[in-house]
């Protein structure tokens, strides 16, 4: 039986959103969409009396874990992809946390659930949630001052950098264009020097007004936590998700995937096969932004205190607060099939986006750097989670979580998944070692040590 105290903790949404987090409750920012998105398909529904578009009335097969199991195992079949680790939770039991294909086209070392992966922008969502931790104690505010903290900070408009809060940073509502300077730290430039360099940078509005999505400025809210605390960062985010979570796996940086006791290695297309690589520690540098690593295990005890499941780590009311849009974003509505199909408005929160996905909640981010993709989900209607990742740049796999999310709310229609493996892609190890079972470690479960 479902824990319908959970459940409603989830759907508080906005409401729980204006809920005084820190230092008074006159003075907190209420936190709600700057711009209107697009009507949602259940709005949209009600009004005219149709169903939800990308809906169906019809119900699909049951929710068939094992069956998302074999799917992922046809994806490194053959070579397809080197390697992938999938993560399915749902009233908060792990019911699946597996790996599948190999840490290395060249060894053959095989993925398990322990293996480590590099998150890249799914470690925004570590960055929202411990700023909102620090909220939750009174060290910091939604509302706070940029530079209350980073008294250096400017901006090219007049009073503008005076004017841009902890929760515009978390939100990408600096007002600068998209990704500004990114090329500069994928040529392996410094941090700190990039952002002295936003006192001349283009702005497209004035902070708060609108969105550009991040990495360099939303990293400024790593600066503002030790300004915070006087502790480092990582730090901070090890104490108070990592270490009582039981993420025994996690690490940042370059030097923490390195020191794992296995990790799966990043690989691009190259000589007719998967070629891996060292990782580049261009973005590691930007650590709330792209500097976590996890394994899928570690993984499956996120999704459960994402979906409202330990609540002595992660209260309701800062749940709520975390997954409630700030603005919208309609250009997460194009791309990809589901996306076009199954999406009515999608907006950006503090470290995750909302999807409005056939007329129900979903939270969401993925990641992508060199040689590593990533992506997960919350579904608050199925108080259902999910995680994939993988050591590839292949697009292969992103069809699995629409899939989930389908079979999860009973949608039919979609072949996000089967369309791409009828016609596969050529065998991309640079070896061709034998396929690997999808491994699952004994520690993958739901009970923190």
């Amino acid at each position: 039986m479902k824990d319908t105290s959970t459940r409603q903790a989830w759907r508080i949404g906005l409401v729980a959103a204006l809920l005084p987090l820190a230092l008074g409750s006159a003075a907190q920012s209420g936190l709600q969409w700057k711009a209107q998105p697009a009507p949602s398909t259940a709005v949209q529904a009600a009004a005219t009396g149709a169903p939800p578009a990308g809906n169906s009335q019809v119900a699909a097969r049951p929710f068939d874990v094992r069956s998302f199991e074999s799917m992922a195992q046809q994806l490194v079949a053959g070579g397809r992809i080197p390697g992938l680790a999938v993560a399915i939770v749902r009233d908060g039991r792990v019911l699946s946390a597996r790996g599948y294909g190999v840490t290395d086209a060249r060894n053959g070392e095989p993925v398990d659930a322990h293996t480590v992966f590099r998150l890249a922008s799914l470690s925004k969502s570590f960055a929202g949630t411990v700023t909102g931790m620090l909220v939750n104690d009174g060290l910091l505010r939604w509302d706070s001052r940029l530079t209350d903290y980073l008294p250096d900070f400017r901006l090219s408009l007049p009073n503008a950098a005076e004017q841009v809060t902890v929760a515009d940073l978390l939100s990408h509502r600096v007002g600068l264009t998209h990704n500004a300077y990114d090329r500069d730290l994928e040529a392996n430039a410094d941090f700190h020097a990039l952002t002295m360099k936003m006192a001349n940078a283009p702005m497209t509005c004035a902070p708060g007004q609108c969105y550009a999505y991040q990495n360099v400025a939303f990293s400024l809210v790593g600066d503002v936590v030790f300004a915070a605390t006087g502790q480092f960062y990582s730090e901070e985010v090890a104490r108070r998700i990592f270490k009582p979570l039981g993420m025994h796996d996690a690490s940042y940086g370059l030097e923490g995937i390195e020191a794992s006791a296995r990790w799966a290695k990043p690989h691009v297309r190259g000589g007719g096969g998967w070629v891996p690589l060292k990782p580049k520690p261009n973005y590691y540098r930007v650590a709330p932004a792209a500097g976590v690593n996890a394994s899928i295990s570690d993984m499956a005890q996120w999704l459960i205190a994402q979906t409202g499941h330990r609540p002595d780590v992660l209260p309701a009311p800062l749940l709520a607060t975390l997954h409630s849009p700030l603005v919208s974003t309609p250009g997460e509505l194009r791309g990809a099939a589901w996306r076009r199909t199954r999406l009515g408005a999608a907006g950006y929160a503090l470290g995750w986006r909302v999807f409005n996905y056939a007329g129900h909640d979903v939270v969401f981010h993925g990641g992508a750097v060199q040689g590593y993709r990533g992506a997960m989900a919350l579904l608050p209607d199925s108080d259902l989670g999910v995680a994939i990742l993988w050591n590839s740049e292949s697009a292969l796999p992103s069809g699995l979580l629409p899939t989930i999310l389908d079979s999860a709310l009973g949608l039919t229609g979609g072949q996000w998944l089967d369309d791409e493996l009828a016609a596969p892609e050529p065998a991309m190890y640079a070896n061709q070692p034998g396929t690997q079972a999808g491994v699952e470690a004994s520690a993958a479960n739901a009970s923190p040590e």
